[in-house]
């Protein structure tokens, strides 16, 4: 028979449910709260889930959502309430669930709904692609995407201002409405047809890098701009360039002052480095739940050293290593040697230090390589660097000055 995950905090309706399911010939298991379930789901898919939808940790419908965003919503959801609302149903029906129990749950309505959503055929295809809702417990990732919605209200053009780790595409896709279509104008050199822009309908079109596209790629921009409205679109561009260079660059100003009218700075991976664990293994979740990957999971000693990389591709490095390794190991767990050998910084291989030159030249090279390499894995953030080199302040600020290096202002280093 199937096997029914119940997420509920209130023990006794748990183990009633429980034992009705258990007689049916179900294979029951049972979780107490969010965190409990999300563990239940990871291990295995279960075939229906009865999910509560007042929890003390995280609510059922903020749950809903999760398993949603990160692809994981891959089975029914009934969901349950002892004194939920008409809008909450809606809701929840929006997001994926199959169906709504109130407490207290007749049995027979319970049996109905559970066979209900065993007989309800799965969507087939790919998992939704991961978003920034998937990611509920990093602070400025939560910051980030209340952003986005915010704009996403008032304008249907962003222009992200990123550099080096950006997280542009996981904010771009974040701009998104739920299963509407992306296209990444970058990919398409010839002229932009007016029927591409209709199959879009309703969705994100994308520009990685605006510096990088060709003229005709640029008129295909403003082709775009100009029928936004008509297909219900959203443009998202990113861009490391000032206004000024794309202009010195060839394109037209009008274009570029019209791009650059409504700008985020999203942070980036260096920002977001405690969070970056789990990136990962959402990351990793993600590739597993959409059959790219075999079941893995991340060892906490891989998952750190995978913290200090310094990640200047930004998330589309960050996906393709962990994919990498997830094909690469030989265990369900990726462990640190799998990360050591896939990634290895470049400081522990060739250096690029002559041998050759005067020892203090020689040093000299590689301490300005040294911090080099460690300003920019902390973001220049002189605390870390200060505790992570072992020197004091006042001599690391010295040292830095020494080699003709920028650190942080001491008045922004807290």
């Amino acid at each position: 028979m199937a096997k029914i995950l119940i997420v509920d905090d209130e023990i006794g309706i748990r183990e009633l449910l429980s034992e009705i399911l258990r007689d049916e010939g179900h294979d029951v298991v049972l979780a107490e709260n969010a965190a409990a379930a999300r563990a239940a789901r990871n291990a295995a898919r279960p075939d229906l889930v009865l999910l509560d939808i007042w929890m003390p940790d995280t609510d059922g419908i903020t749950l809903l959502k999760e398993w949603s965003a990160n692809g994981q919503l891959t089975m029914p959801v009934v969901m349950m309430s002892g004194h939920g609302t008409i809008d909450t149903a809606v809701e929840a029906t929006r997001i994926g669930a199959i169906d709504y129990l109130e407490k207290p749950i007749a049995l027979q309505k319970l049996l109905a709904a559970v066979k209900r959503g065993l007989q309800r055929p799965l969507a087939p295809g790919a998992p939704a692609p991961l978003t920034l809702a998937a990611f509920t417990r990093s602070v400025p990732l939560r910051e980030l995407r209340r952003r986005l919605e915010q704009i996403a209200m008032n304008s249907r053009v962003l222009l992200l201002r990123v550099g080096t780790g950006s997280l542009a595409e996981l904010a771009a896709r974040s701009f998104q409405a739920e299963g509407a279509p992306w296209l990444d104008l970058s990919t398409i050199a010839p002229p932009l047809e007016l029927a591409q822009l209709q199959g879009c309908q309703g969705g994100v079109l994308f520009v990685p890098e605006l510096s990088r596209l060709s003229r005709t790629q640029q008129k295909n921009v403003a082709f775009t701009l100009e029928r936004l409205e008509r297909f219900d679109l959203r443009l998202v561009v990113a861009t490391d360039h000032a206004m000024d260079a794309l202009i010195r660059d060839g394109w037209d100003e009008a274009l570029v002052t019209r791009l650059f009218e409504v700008s985020l700075a999203p942070p980036s991976i260096a920002d977001v480095r405690d969070d970056l664990p789990e990136l990962a293994a959402q990351v990793l979740l993600h590739l597993v739940e959409g059959g790219e990957v075999e079941r893995r999971r991340f060892s906490t000693a891989a998952l750190n050293a995978l913290r200090t990389q310094p990640w200047p591709g930004g998330y589309a490095e960050l996906r393709a290593a962990v994919k990498s390794l997830a094909l690469g190991t030989l265990e369900e767990e990726i462990g640190l040697a799998d990360v050591r050998r896939l990634l290895v910084p470049a400081v522990e291989g060739m250096t690029g230090v002559s041998l050759d030159q005067p020892l203090r030249e020689a040093r000299e090279a590689f301490e300005r390589l040294y911090f080099e390499h460690h300003l920019r894995l902390e973001g220049s953030n002189m605390t870390r660097l200060a505790e992570k080199s072992g020197l004091e302040r006042t001599h690391l600020y010295r040292k830095l000055k020494q080699l003709g290096l920028q650190g942080g202002r001491r008045s922004e280093d807290v």
